[in-house]
């Protein structure tokens, strides 16, 4: 039988794997839908409307 603080130590070890999994599938889906391109492309507005030429 295990006890309560050996239960509570082997969830603490599982989480960091979990959020890791949920970055990595939030990730790839930000990727899927063209994310990437879209913050690339605004910045570039930003950038250029900063120094006057867009």
């Amino acid at each position: 039988m295990h006890s309560k603080k050996e239960n509570r130590q082997h969830q603490i070890r599982n989480t960091p794997f979990i959020l890791l999994t949920l970055s990595v599938l939030l990730w790839i889906a930000g990727v899927a839908t063209g994310e990437p391109a879209r913050v690339l492309e605004q910045a570039s507005q930003v950038c250029l409307s900063c120094i006057g030429i867009g």
